[in-house]
């Protein structure tokens, strides 16, 4: 597989979503501790890293991919968070989920 040939955008959207069956895997370990999670956790984190690799790779420019995959890894665990564990969201929360996409779209076009 040439790995150049997909768009590092979609490697750091593969990478949080790995990163975000790690958070929930995690929580899941926080509200039931079992060894089997951490099995799973540490396998869903490592192929996040695993798939970081072609995207930084690719745009070579750490500041832009690293921040993109932070708002990314971001946005996932709050999904995962309000939608699988009903967690809620304040109205400054949610102003920066706003602030985030901006972020998403500012630095997708540097």
């Amino acid at each position: 597989m040439n790995f150049s040939s997909i768009n590092y955008i979609i490697w750091l959207i593969i990478s949080a979503i790995f990163f975000a069956v790690g958070e929930f895997l995690s929580k899941r370990f926080a509200l039931s501790p079992k060894f089997i999670y951490v099995i799973y956790i540490l396998i869903a984190y490592s192929a996040g890293v695993l798939a970081w690799l072609p995207a930084i790779l690719q745009k070579n420019q750490l500041s832009i991919v690293g921040t993109l995959w932070s708002v990314f890894s971001l946005l996932t665990t709050i999904l995962i968070g309000v939608l699988l564990f009903n967690e809620k969201l304040s109205l400054t929360g949610i102003v920066g989920i706003i602030f985030a996409f901006v972020a998403i779209i500012l630095l997708s076009k540097g």
